[in-house]
């Protein structure tokens, strides 16, 4: 019979090993002396490779002006910033478990995620819709019945077309791409006949693509999607630096310089542009910065 003593303490003992365990990212980065960021190689043009093989974007622009406040925050002025390059099958995991500190690549903020993880205030706002060759003729979901639908693997675009009104009735195949440059290659060699994703992303591929005047951004609108960096949760103070980093771009104006030069200017590696206008939604969300999940811009009224 275990003694009273011996009761309080394996209570005591079950307690901490069931407690969440607060990250502490600043305290990770000052005993190592680097920071990690997560990078995508294909996220045109918020996270992706130029022709030299070095990540460049939007949103790795973003994080570097993080990591300066994070460089002020610890008086590291030398700190080395590694990049690791991630999926959408593993961006989360490796969040997580400590191995990036900094996700910047082309995440949606949703309720789902927000379990797992925490994200900066959103700096993207995108619309999930679908690219396909104009020679198709195809214009929305109705005319999928039958065909192969393209997509990345990690992501939600599946899940979206099914959950749409005119999704529910339409018996598409799903081929899967390992990133977003294998799922626009389905599109490109006719192995699919729509490539579905945020059209952001879409644009960026065909603007890079051999034959661009070939592809269109046609269809419904399948979801309204906030885009942010993504960080670990429970974090407070390393999220209060991240946010901080974030609004002062939003303040300053330094943002929409930011989103000139990728969206708007010609860009690596075909000198290019998307010619891709913010959005009013994003217009909103600088003059008054949040880190609300998708559901909060898709609610049914």
């Amino acid at each position: 019979m275990k003694s009273p003593r011996h009761s309080l303490l394996f209570a005591a003992l079950a307690l901490t090993l069931s407690a969440p365990v607060m990250a502490d990212t600043l305290a990770k980065v000052k005993e190592s002396g680097a920071i990690t960021m997560g990078i995508r190689e294909s996220s045109l043009p918020l996270s992706y490779l130029d022709d030299k093989q070095q990540p460049v974007g939007y949103h790795i622009d973003i994080c570097n002006k993080i990591v300066d406040a994070v460089k002020a925050e610890l008086k590291l002025p030398n700190l080395k910033v590694n990049q690791t390059p991630v999926t959408s099958q593993n961006r989360i995991p490796l969040v997580t478990n400590g191995t990036v500190d900094l996700e910047c690549g082309s995440t949606t903020n949703n309720e789902a995620r927000k379990k797992q993880v925490d994200f900066a205030p959103t700096t993207f706002v995108t619309n999930v819709r679908m690219a396909v060759k104009k020679a198709s003729g195809i214009k929305g979901l109705d005319e999928l019945n039958g065909k192969p639908v393209a997509t990345t693997t990690g992501t939600t675009s599946v899940q979206l077309m099914r959950s749409h009104e005119k999704g529910k009735h339409i018996d598409f195949k799903e081929v899967y791409g390992k990133d977003h440059a294998d799922s626009f290659l389905m599109l490109e060699t006719d192995r699919a006949v729509a490539f579905v994703m945020d059209d952001n992303l879409l644009a960026g591929l065909m603007v890079n693509s051999k034959t661009p005047n070939d592809y269109a951004i046609v269809g419904e609108v399948l979801n309204i999607e906030p885009i942010a960096i993504m960080l670990r949760k429970d974090d407070p103070k390393f999220k209060k630096v991240v946010d901080d980093a974030v609004n002062s771009l939003m303040k300053s104006g330094e943002i929409d310089k930011l989103y000139a030069k990728w969206f708007m200017g010609a860009i690596p590696p075909k000198g290019a542009s998307l010619n891709f206008p913010m959005s009013d939604k994003l217009k909103e969300l600088i003059k008054a910065p949040s880190d609300a999940p998708a559901e909060a811009y898709n609610a049914k009224k």
